[in-house]
Order: structure tokens, then C-alpha cells, then sequence
């Protein structure tokens, strides 16, 4: 359970960091799993509804950098995506009803491992509020030098920033005046999880060590929290993710910056990789520098 001072930092940043979460084991079982995985890609030549691929990816070195909807994927990443002890801390900030929306598994191979540019998961996915939130296993250690995860803190309570090019949702933050300089680093242990709020502005720079740095995330959102751009079109589909809490028919409405995410590019797609594939300038400037 997170203590009251891991809450009030948690509404404060839009973030939380909380070591030891899982058990040495289970962290091995991840990673024996997750290198399944990555032998597995071998056989794959581009991306698909499971494997997203880096663009040196071949059969002689394999690199992974997504594995999609892990929690289908095996039951191993479906165990943790349900662990009581994650779970309790998501019915701590969202309340106690809520459901999934969406599970992946984001990798960077060593002495390479894709970026991922500042972006808020907000702009991808608006609700009729805003009690969602991402939690990041840490499959393995998280530090400054393999590109472990980058909060602007206090993001959470602002405005949602343009993440358009010429008229298209590119997945990552456009603005000539950004400034990334007051991000903090969420750098921790393997075991340990990582929690942030949707409307947070948060990125990672590239892997510079030899090893691997892998990082499951489980989206979480409060189960009367309703999907502006996904209609919900049947009603046991909708339910079938809820995890906690009963099902209710009342979306609960609150007054938020919303930026639809359409329309989509007419070149890449798909993953956040491809999206943010099409911006002209990286989004870093004062963290690019400092990496």
C-alpha cells in the first residue's frame, strides 16, 4: 500500500516511484519470460499485432522494442497486471472501481533502445475525467544512463500541449517554446513500479548501457471514467476488463482540456514509435543535452 506521503507526492508531481514491489523471483520469471520473447521475434520481419520492432531489427539481432497486450500474451505478465499488491495502489489514487485500458511491454536494447519523445497519454486517450493512470514494473534496474522514465512534474494539473504537425496527431509534443528542463528522473530497482498520472508529460531517452531495459506498463482508470474517442459500442466487451468494482452506467463528467487525437498520419501509424517517427525536431532539448 503507498503511505500518505507517496500520495500527497503523487498529486503533487503526477508521479510516484515505490521500490520492492515484486520479489526477486517474480522479477526472474519476467525476465526468462520476456527473453522467450525476444527469441521468439526472431522469426518476425515487421510489425505486428504482437511484436513492434526496431528498424535494425533482424533474425541474427533480434530488437524488440514493444510486446503488445502482454497480459495475452502469457500469464505470467497477466498475473502481475492483476497482483493485489499493484492493484490496492491503483484503489488508492482512482478509487474502487476500475478497469483496464491497455497493457504493453517497452524494451530498449542495449546501446540503442528507441526513445520515446515527451508526450501525455492524455492526448492519446481523453475520458469524461481524468482518473487514470499508468503504473511501469520494472523488469529490470532504471537509470538515468539506460533511459528510465521522465516526469514534468506538476504536468498533471496544466494544459494538454499540442501534440499535432501540420494538422496531424503525431503522438508527441509539438511546441517551438517547449522546456524540459525542470524534468525529474524516475530511476529504480528492478521489482520496483513507477506510477503516473495520464495527464502527466512524461518521455524517456535511448538505452546507452549494454544491457537490456525493459519496463511493463498496465494502464488503469476509474471504472466511471468513459472514452471520448473509443465509443463503447457493447456492453460485456466494455466490462470484461473491469478489475475491481461494479459496472456502472453513469459516466462521471468533469470540466478538462481535452485535444482529440485525430485526424491520424498519412504515413506511419500505429505504434507511438511510428507516430512520433514523423516528427521533423525531437522533443528534447534540455534532457537530449543532459542524456
Amino acid at each position: 500500500m503507498l503511505t500518505s506521503e507517496q500520495m500527497e507526492f503523487y498529486h503533487e508531481k503526477g508521479y510516484v516511484g515505490v521500490e520492492d514491489v515484486l520479489t526477486a523471483g517474480e522479477v526472474a520469471e519476467l525476465v526468462r519470460v520476456t527473453d522467450e520473447f525476444v527469441e521468439k521475434s526472431r522469426a518476425v520481419t515487421e510489425n505486428d499485432e504482437v511484436f513492434d520492432l526496431e528498424p535494425d531489427h533482424t533474425p541474427e539481432s533480434p530488437k524488440l522494442r514493444r510486446l503488445k497486450n502482454p497480459n495475452l500474451q502469457h500469464p505470467v505478465y497477466e498475473r502481475t497486471w492483476r497482483d493485489d499488491r499493484i492493484l490496492d495502489m491503483v484503489a488508492q489514487l482512482i478509487g474502487p472501481a476500475f478497469r483496464s485500458n491497455g497493457t504493453k511491454l517497452n524494451m530498449k536494447s542495449g546501446e540503442i533502445g528507441s526513445a520515446v519523445e515527451w508526450h501525455q497519454d492524455w492526448a492519446f486517450y481523453p475520458h469524461s475525467n481524468d482518473d487514470l493512470l499508468a503504473v511501469g514494473v520494472a523488469i529490470d534496474d532504471m537509470t538515468r544512463e539506460n533511459g528510465c522514465l521522465m516526469i514534468m512534474p506538476g504536468s498533471h494539473r496544466g494544459k494538454i500541449n499540442n501534440h499535432h504537425q501540420d494538422g496531424c496527431f503525431v503522438g508527441a509534443v509539438n511546441e517551438e517554446d517547449f522546456d524540459d528542463s525542470e524534468r525529474e528522473l524516475v530511476e529504480l530497482k528492478a521489482g520496483g513500479i513507477s506510477i503516473h498520472h495520464v495527464r502527466a508529460l512524461h518521455g524517456s531517452l535511448s538505452n546507452r548501457t549494454k544491457n537490456p531495459r525493459r519496463l511493463l506498463l498496465l494502464q488503469y482508470c476509474a471504472a466511471d471514467a468513459w472514452p471520448f474517442c473509443q465509443p463503447v459500442t457493447d456492453w460485456d466487451t466494455f466490462n470484461s476488463t473491469l478489475l475491481r468494482g461494479e459496472p456502472t452506467w453513469e459516466p462521471r463528467v468533469e470540466k478538462l482540456p481535452v485535444r482529440i487525437p485525430l485526424p491520424g498520419t498519412k504515413s506511419g501509424g500505429g505504434s507511438i514509435y511510428e507516430l512520433q517517427s514523423q516528427l521533423d525536431r525531437s522533443t528534447f532539448n534540455k534532457a537530449g543535452a543532459a542524456g
